[in-house]
């Protein structure tokens, strides 16, 4: 596309989002939104895709615009300044929608990815395990065949979005007697079929923005599976790469309770900043935050071009996630005595996030998961011994699978 049509399409963009957007400083994340605030983002997700800026990259005959990675940069870019109420639908369009576009049949890209463009239907993703703790690949949950196609019985835990959500990505036993590793499946799953139970967990903030999630006896058709049968540990590694660099490339706002700008901020309020072993601090997260920032929107811009960021996902994941706990420290200078039995909203909100923020180094693989990763896939290192790699799943000791 010309310089010129860029210039015209970025400029639609910036007048469409002046129009119908929020400025940054609100908008609700995955797993938060109430039963109003849902209807609101269903019908911005709504307004955005008849306006033509929803789907930019995907193929016309999925329900996207069928735009160049140009266009996709462009209308980021633009909503950098903007807080886009679609927090719902970050967790489908990010994770489940990819998946289903590089390895669903014709018939499931046709069927979901438009209303899932439009909001219409939103998704989550089910992969972890009260018993398989960070070792994904150790899931108990099954799908047995049937005449007809699949009986899954198992349990899921941390599953964001899972309260609202029309369709999960889940990912279940299919053939016990090979290695973990290869006799997954991952299937779509009505969440509202029979046998389906969602049960909000609250954590330390007082929040639930995590569920668990039973299924009993829950049918599938034989047309749930996404790639092949007893494949699903490929289609798991789409799915964890796209949540990877989602997370890692997530640009917080500059109005976030840990930000460098709220910080600062909230020191000269507090009459903090004058101590010089606070104003390294400060210094230093800044340069953090700026370096992530900045390593976040290469790869984001990498995605856009249609490069795949691969295992360096991991990279940005791991640094956001220590990011967040070297910032709840400065915070805790910043505070210094005013935390104590303060009623200011300023101080509660970062005492909040503060308390949040060792969440990140565990949604989404914990820290020394995606060290591993960098370890053996960015930077080429052995991997560690694996024994179980090549035993029959039924015989290992996972899980309520041990053997007293």
């Amino acid at each position: 596309m010309s310089e010129i049509s860029i210039t015209d399409f970025r400029n639609r963009a910036r007048a469409w989002l002046e129009e119908h957007a929020p400025r940054r400083g609100g908008g609700a994340g995955p797993g938060e939104a109430g039963p109003a605030d849902l209807a609101a983002q269903k019908a911005f997700q709504a307004s955005l895709y008849d306006a033509g800026f929803a789907g930019l990259t995907w193929p016309r005959e999925y329900g996207g615009q069928g735009l160049t990675h140009a266009e996709q940069i462009a209308f980021s870019q633009q909503a950098r300044d903007f807080a886009l109420p679609v927090g719902a639908f970050v967790i489908g369009l990010g994770m489940p929608g990819p998946t289903i576009l590089e390895l669903g049949s014709e018939q499931q890209k046709k069927r979901y990815l438009p209303k899932m463009l439009r909001g219409e239907e939103i998704w989550c993703q089910l992969f972890s395990e009260p018993s398989g703790g960070s070792d994904v690949a150790a899931l108990i949950t099954t799908a047995v065949r049937d005449d007809d196609g699949w009986v899954l019985n198992g349990q899921k835990v941390w599953t964001s979005g899972a309260q609202y959500s029309d369709f999960g990505a889940v990912i279940a036993r299919t053939d016990p007697t090979v290695p973990k590793h290869n006799g997954i499946t991952m299937f779509i799953v009505d969440m509202h079929a029979p046998g389906v139970t969602v049960r909000p967990l609250k954590v330390a903030t007082g929040a639930a923005p995590f569920n668990e999630v039973f299924f009993d006896q829950v049918r599938l058709p034989a047309d749930a599976v996404i790639g092949e049968v007893n494949d699903g540990w490929r289609a798991a590694v789409v799915m964890l790469r796209n949540e990877r660099v989602a997370i890692g490339t997530m640009a917080g706002p500059r109005t976030s309770p840990l930000s460098y700008d709220s910080l600062s901020g909230l020191a000269d309020r507090l009459g903090t900043s004058a101590d010089t072993g606070l104003q390294r601090q400060l210094a230093e997260l800044y340069v953090r935050e700026r370096s992530v920032q900045l390593f976040g929107q290469q790869l984001r811009e990498e995605a856009m071009a249609g490069r795949d960021p691969g295992p360096r996902g991991s990279v940005a994941k791991l640094a956001g996630a220590e990011l967040a706990i070297f910032a709840s420290l400065v915070a805790a200078d910043v505070l210094g005595p005013a935390a104590a039995g303060s009623d200011s909203r300023d101080v509660r909100a970062v005492l909040t996030a503060m308390i949040a923020a060792p969440g990140g180094s565990i949604a989404g693989g914990t820290n020394e998961i995606q060290r591993n990763i960098i370890g053996e896939r960015v930077l080429g290192l052995p991997k560690d011994p694996g024994a179980d790699r090549g035993t029959p799943f039924n015989q290992l000791r996972v899980g309520t699978l041990r053997k007293n």
